[in-house]
């Protein structure tokens, strides 16, 4: 093996943060909270963030706001850090400004994850981990799948200050047009990035998927 090789070998994947977006209003679901549904057996927001600390993040930071007390009650017991955003009803940007604020771990790279993607694995949020490691160009990568963009986004963690004061939006759907230099678009073999559990129909089509084959919602 050629010292390259052996450097190339060695090599530690970068150390990632999480930010886990829990705020919302889960106003399409038409009454319950979608995030302490049941699924498989765990609510939701658990079942999602079991998969995440699964993958081994420095910290993962639960932005709540929305039922803020229940949602922590569902966490009970994980190692996670809990940050109220008390300007959720705002949107989707206030969260992801908080919690990337509250970060305090040292990290290279920042992963944006949505609570509600209760189909990702630990393999899934380390696939894009990897993807950034392995990135030809930019500092954000996004993934994608079928013509349909997904999540989470993953940042170098130098971008911290940009998305906190507004100029960088990990969540916009013109994230790509607006910042084409800096960002990556991993293309992904499977739906799970582009699946999140929004309405009634969301949940009975994903429930189905667990009841049917509940040990391949967990692979890889």
């Amino acid at each position: 093996m050629s010292g390259h090789d052996a450097t190339a070998a060695t090599a530690a994947p970068p150390v990632f943060s999480a930010v886990l977006l829990a705020a919302g209003l889960s106003a399409r679901m038409g009454g319950p909270h979608k995030l302490l549904m049941e699924i498989g057996g765990q609510p939701v927001v658990r079942r999602t963030a079991i998969a995440l600390l699964d993958a081994g993040p420095a910290e993962v930071v639960v932005v709540t706001g929305h039922h803020r007390e229940a949602v922590q009650a569902a966490l009970h017991g994980l190692p996670l850090r809990f940050w109220f955003n008390p300007r959720y009803a705002d949107g989707q940007m206030t969260s992801v400004a908080a919690g990337v604020a509250s970060l305090a771990q040292p990290c290279d790279v920042v992963l944006v994850c949505l609570a509600d993607q209760v189909l990702l694995t630990a393999a899934d949020y380390l696939e894009i981990v990897h993807a950034f490691a392995g990135r030809p160009h930019g500092s954000i990568v996004v993934p994608w799948h079928a013509g349909q963009r997904g999540n989470p986004v993953a940042f170098a963690a130098w971008h911290a200050p940009q998305v906190i004061g507004g100029q960088v939006n990990p969540g916009c759907r013109h994230l790509i047009a607006d910042h084409p230099d800096e960002v990556f678009v991993h293309q992904a073999a499977h739906a799970r990035f582009t699946t999140d559990l929004d309405t009634p129909e969301d949940f009975a089509r994903i429930s189905a998927l667990f009841s049917a084959a509940p040990a391949a919602c967990h692979s890889g």
